[in-house]
């Protein structure tokens, strides 16, 4: 079959005509209450998609004085308010519908997504849970659902629920490395597979360096070098979070453990300091490493000193 498309233009000029003859109608006067509340509803739909925000709200207030279309029209509202970035408004009116159908399924995807908007990740959540009660099948709101626990710092219950959807993981990669990220926040060492699964197909020197750091917590430390020189190289120069210097510090802290006798990891903590790294916090910590040579040990302190130094005389 032939697909046609209507451009813009051609769309806004119907909904126009659509509102255009309403009005005549209810001006000419033609019915019941039920009747002229789901025209106004029309009217305001009509406006919304238009664009015409506050057209539109005047329009769906009218017809949710029906009970006809009190339900459409305040989850409307809703999108309209939160289209204006009226988050709090659009809250009132999903939950509104919900204080009288909590099983409304609309209602709760649009009460939860507003209420991540919000910051509000603890409402966000029992909505999700609810709506996963109704429709436990969904992929989608599973997904939703964990993203919210593990924004919650619930990564245990996250990786639960994607689990549940084993068969998503494998293909939908945003699942998959929420569900490597979960475990890897648990410092579990099944994170590891998961990222080879979602690296095997995606490429991101974020996410490797993270796979990286999962390697290294697992003493896997050849593995752990190879990915973080990866990570390194495929960075881009303007790079944050992780900065070159970052991956290179990284870089230094397994040299420095797995080859405590060997020179390679002051060369690379240097060339971190030197690239802009500054946190001494964390260099302090490379003088715990078990074995460190006497010659190394001075020379990480002599890096510190330089660190303070410099950031002393900014």
């Amino acid at each position: 079959m032939r697909e046609y498309k209507i451009s813009s233009k051609k769309l806004h000029l119907i909904y126009f005509s659509v509102i255009i003859s309403m009005l005549s109608v209810i001006c000419i006067g033609c019915g019941s209450m039920a009747a002229s509340a789901e025209e106004y509803y029309l009217i305001g739909m009509s406006y919304f998609e238009l664009g015409k925000y506050e057209e539109a709200e005047r329009w769906l207030n009218r017809a949710r004085q029906s009970d006809r279309t009190m339900v459409a029209s305040t989850y409307n509202l809703g999108r309209l308010a939160f289209e204006r970035e009226r988050y709090e408004e659009a809250a009132k009116h999903f939950e509104g519908i919900l204080k009288k159908d909590q099983d409304n399924i609309l209602a709760l995807r649009a009460a939860a997504y507003t209420r991540i908007k919000m910051g509000d990740i603890q409402t966000a959540e029992k909505h999700y849970s609810r709506l996963l009660a109704i429709v436990p099948e969904s992929a989608d709101e599973g997904y939703n659902h964990a993203l919210v626990l593990y924004a919650m710092g619930r990564y245990s219950d996250a990786e639960s629920v994607l689990d549940r959807y084993h068969f998503s993981l494998l293909e939908n990669k945003d699942s998959l490395l929420l569900f490597a990220r979960s475990q890897k926040a648990q410092n579990k060492v099944e994170a590891i597979e998961s990222y080879t699964s979602w690296l095997n197909n995606n490429s991101d020197y974020k996410v490797r360096y993270e796979y990286a750091q999962i390697l290294e917590y697992h003493q896997l430390y050849a593995r752990a070098l190879e990915e973080y020189r990866k990570a390194l190289a495929d960075s881009p120069a303007a790079a944050v979070n992780p900065a070159k210097s970052d991956i290179r510090f990284s870089l230094a802290r397994v040299l420095l453990t797995a080859e405590s006798a060997s020179s390679l990891g002051i060369t690379e903590l240097e060339a971190a300091v030197n690239e802009g790294f500054a946190d001494i916090a964390a260099a302090e910590e490379l003088l715990k490493i078990r074995g460190l040579s006497a010659l190394n040990t001075n020379n990480i302190r002599n890096i510190i000193n330089n660190m303070r130094r410099a950031a002393s005389e900014e």
